[in-house]
């Protein structure tokens, strides 16, 4: 007989979990309403942010602080690098061109961080009051609340940017028809560029709460998180922004539940659990939660 303790707790694991996922969701999700583009190297970003924080923090001694605005700022530089050396030669072109440049950016991220670091993963040391655990009914950490609160207030910032700034209307002009955003003297070029920045540095700091999460990192840390995050956004509906982050706090829960209601020997089996209730939810609403939208 499962005890409702037990029940809240698999609940607030699955919000934990949830959060990141959503976030990474979001940041997909930008992507593709600008320029249609299912952005796999997306996953990449967290391994670059999760090492990024590693580095500072770790090894280098930075502060806490200083360490977060560090590892935001260079997953926007690395969203900077991606679109002018990639994204900016093949815009405009085949989707299916994109797709692969996006796959290949994927590949060469992971084994040039593999080649870099090594591919023993390694182990991840948050600050310590971020360590601190507590217990009331559930137990959980200090990491478990900083993942949560730091989650949602990215989601309402993104939410009344894209909402009442100018740049984020721009943003929707451009998801909607970027030929006419162009004519009514939109800088598209720029538009997707932020895109690219905003949606890499919401990865970055993904990575740094992944890894503190979990307590270690690896090179290729962002595979399975970044097909997870594209597992949220089909369950939220494409192209939704609300969608995106509804689609990873269900994907959460039923990742945690998978394990937790399940027998013991199920527990290997979670991604692919996941994935069947997928395909259930799909032929149930192929459009997904919110629905297919052309635009975010």
């Amino acid at each position: 007989m499962l005890s409702w303790e037990y029940i809240l707790q698999q609940l607030f694991n699955g919000v934990v979990v949830g959060a990141m996922y959503a976030l990474l969701a979001l940041g997909m999700t930008v992507i593709y309403g600008i320029l249609r583009l299912i952005h796999f190297a997306h996953g990449a970003l967290i391994t670059v942010g999760a090492f990024c924080s590693y580095l500072c923090f770790m090894k280098l001694g930075v502060p806490f602080i200083a360490t977060i605005f560090i590892v935001i700022a260079f997953g926007a530089f690395t969203g900077i690098i991606l679109d002018v050396v990639a994204y900016k030669k093949v815009v405009g072109g085949p989707e299916v061109t994109l797709l692969i440049t996006s796959l290949g950016f994927y590949i060469f991220i992971e084994n040039f961080m593999k080649l870099v670091v090594s591919p023993q993963p390694y182990p991840f040391h948050p600050p310590e009051f971020l360590t601190k655990i507590y217990s009331n009914g559930i137990t959980f950490r200090a990491i478990d609340i900083f993942t949560i609160v730091v989650s949602i207030a990215i989601m309402v910032a993104f939410q009344m940017f894209i909402k009442k700034t100018k740049m984020g209307k721009a943003m929707i002009a451009t998801a909607e028809n970027a030929e006419a955003a162009r004519m009514v003297g939109i800088n598209t070029n720029r538009i997707i560029s932020i895109a690219f920045i905003v949606a890499s540095a919401i990865a970055a700091i993904t990575g740094f709460m992944w890894g503190a999460k979990y307590g270690q990192i690896s090179y290729d840390m962002g595979f399975i998180a970044g097909v997870n995050a594209f597992v949220a956004i089909v369950i939220g509906g494409v192209g939704s922004i609300p969608g995106a982050m509804v689609g990873g706090f269900v994907l959460g829960m039923l990742s945690m539940f998978s394990v937790a209601f399940l027998p013991p020997g199920f527990a290997a089996f979670r991604d692919g659990i996941v994935f069947f209730i997928l395909i259930i939810i799909l032929i149930v609403k192929p459009s997904g939660i919110f629905g297919q939208k052309a635009a975010i």
